[in-house]
């Protein structure tokens, strides 16, 4: 999901406004390759108006990693948004999948372009005031956000993208060194119960296009002016081919509620037509947990997040 970028560095070269906040997340994250990709925004925005005519058509917004531009192509009038962000392993596949939900017509944010050197990418403009998060039938959001995946993962993975089956072998490896670094003893189990259920399902790692995040802040209602009035599509993927269980964690921990961790699970596995493979479906959302248990040991924290956890215990039935 991107915000609006306020509060904003100065105006930079007349032609975009850099938020404080992605600035500084990039410094956090990145060091010095952080500092760098928003020092080179400006100009890299201002190559992209002028490559693919286009006029800024409002504030930027920002996500954890990206910088969005409100703009309008002058050739044809058409209100579009370019997103500007550093090429990593995350964001290298975004325009192969977005090329491939289009063609089946699979509900994602069209893509118009795309600049291969720096990432840039020019996509559909969607309607930023009403993210799926903001309905007031928090019920109502997942149902509709299980229809927009169940659209997405109906299409089987292009070549070259992330795969499961390599995350999940590298998961596997740094678990016992991840238990180590766990204060609470009940933590350490969790993870390791989680790894447990992984190993149970590792084998067989799935071929279906993956968003990887698909919450509710990144689902954006459609506009009428691009046709897609009353439709919900999904943006800023983070794709890999893999196990469409693997896509259901976003959804449960987004808006947290512990007490519809379980409604919300059969609800997206129903949408996904997985009630035969809820066990899988299972283990595979275990595997989200296994995955940021892994990143917060590995980031200095002593324990498993504790929404995460929660999550693992619900559908574990403790």
């Amino acid at each position: 999901m991107f915000t609006t970028g306020l509060p904003r560095l100065p105006r930079i070269g007349g032609v975009i406004e850099i938020p404080d906040e992605l600035a500084a997340t990039q410094s956090a994250f990145n060091g010095a390759a952080g500092r760098a990709f928003v020092a080179a925004l400006p100009d890299l925005a201002e190559r992209c108006l002028e490559r693919w005519g286009l006029r800024p058509d409002g504030p930027s917004l920002y996500g954890m990693c990206a910088l969005v531009l409100p703009v309008v192509r002058e050739s044809d009038g058409r209100p579009a948004a370019l997103k500007l962000q550093a090429v990593d392993e995350e964001t290298a596949g975004e325009p192969v999948a977005l090329r491939a939900w289009s063609v089946a017509g699979a509900g994602a944010v069209e893509l118009l372009d795309h600049d291969p050197e720096s990432g840039a990418l020019l996509l559909e403009r969607l309607d930023e005031r009403r993210p799926l998060s903001g309905e007031a039938d928090v019920r109502g959001a997942v149902t509709a956000l299980g229809a927009v995946l169940a659209r997405l993962v109906a299409v089987p993975a292009p070549e070259g993208l992330r795969r499961l089956g390599d995350v999940v072998e590298r998961m596997l490896a740094a678990v016992p060194e991840a238990v180590g670094l766990l204060a609470d003893e009940a933590d350490r189990r969790l993870l390791g119960d989680c790894a447990a259920a992984v190993r149970e399902v590792a084998g067989e790692p799935g071929d279906r296009l993956l968003h990887w995040d698909l919450h509710y802040d990144n689902v954006l209602a459609g506009r009428a002016d691009a046709g897609r009035a009353g439709e919900w599509v999904a943006l800023d993927p983070k794709p890999l081919a893999g196990d469409p269980g693997f896509e259901l964690f976003p959804a449960l921990d987004n808006l947290f509620d512990a007490g519809e961790v379980v409604w919300r699970f059969d609800a997206l596995t129903e949408a996904l037509g997985l009630e035969r493979d809820r066990e899988r479906a299972r283990a595979w959302t275990l595997g989200r947990v296994l995955q940021n248990g892994l990143w917060a040991a590995r980031n200095g924290e002593e324990r498993i997040p504790p929404d995460h956890a929660e999550i693992a215990r619900r559908l574990l039935g403790r």
